[in-house]
C-alpha cells in the first residue's frame, strides 16, 4: 500500500525545444495538460519563438500535477491529456490506480468502475464487515477472529488489493 499526498494542483507539462536544448539553450513552455490539440498548439507556438530557426523537435522535460504517475519525454499529448483528465476526475485515488497498474489507464478505469468495493479505515475493517454480513458468527467466537490475518491473506492470494490515499482512507478493490 502506498500513501501519497492528495492531488491538488493542475496537471501540466514542460515542453522543451530540442534544437535549442542541443545548442545549450533552455527554451520551452509550461503547458496545461487539458486537450491534446491545445497542447499541440502551445508547443507549435513555443517552437515558433525558439532562438534556433526552424525548430521542429520537442520533448517533455518536466511535469507536475500527476501525483506518482511518470510522464515520459515522448509520451503523446493524447495520453498526457487522458491521464490528466482521469486524475482531475478521480483525484489521488485515480493517480494511485494508474500507478498500481503500471500506467495502464484502461485497467485503472476498469478497476474503479467494476471492482471498487468501497473506502474503509483498513482492509481488516472491510474483511470484518463483509464476513459479518455474510456469515453468522457465534458470540463466543467473535473475539478469537484475527481480522488482520484474514485481510493479509485476502491481499496475498490476490482476492483483494488496496489503495491507501490517507492514514485512515483505504480503498478496497476486488482482485483480477
Amino acid at each position: 500500500m502506498k500513501n501519497h499526498q492528495p492531488h491538488t494542483e493542475q496537471s501540466r507539462i514542460y515542453v522543451a525545444c530540442l534544437a535549442a536544448y542541443n545548442n545549450g539553450i533552455l527554451h520551452g513552455a509550461w503547458i496545461e495538460a487539458t486537450e491534446a490539440w491545445s497542447m499541440w498548439e502551445a508547443t507549435r507556438n513555443m517552437l515558433a519563438k525558439s532562438p534556433i530557426p526552424d525548430a521542429e523537435e520537442w520533448a517533455i522535460h518536466d511535469y507536475e500535477g500527476f501525483a506518482s504517475i511518470r510522464i515520459n519525454e515522448y509520451d503523446s499529448f493524447e495520453r498526457v491529456a487522458e491521464l490528466a483528465a482521469f486524475i482531475a476526475e478521480h483525484g489521488a485515488l485515480g493517480a494511485e490506480l494508474i500507478d498500481h497498474f503500471c500506467g495502464d489507464l484502461e485497467e485503472a478505469r476498469s478497476a474503479l468502475d467494476d471492482r471498487h468495493l468501497g473506502q474503509y479505515q483498513s482492509l481488516a475493517d472491510y474483511v470484518q464487515d463483509i464476513t459479518e454480513e455474510t456469515t453468522a458468527i457465534p458470540l463466543n467466537l467473535r473475539y478469537y477472529i484475527d481480522w488482520q490475518a484474514m485481510a493479509r491473506d485476502c491481499e496475498l492470494n490476490g482476492d483483494l488489493f488496496t489503495i491507501q490515499i490517507a492514514h485512515d482512507a483505504v480503498h478496497v478493490f476486488a482482485g483480477c
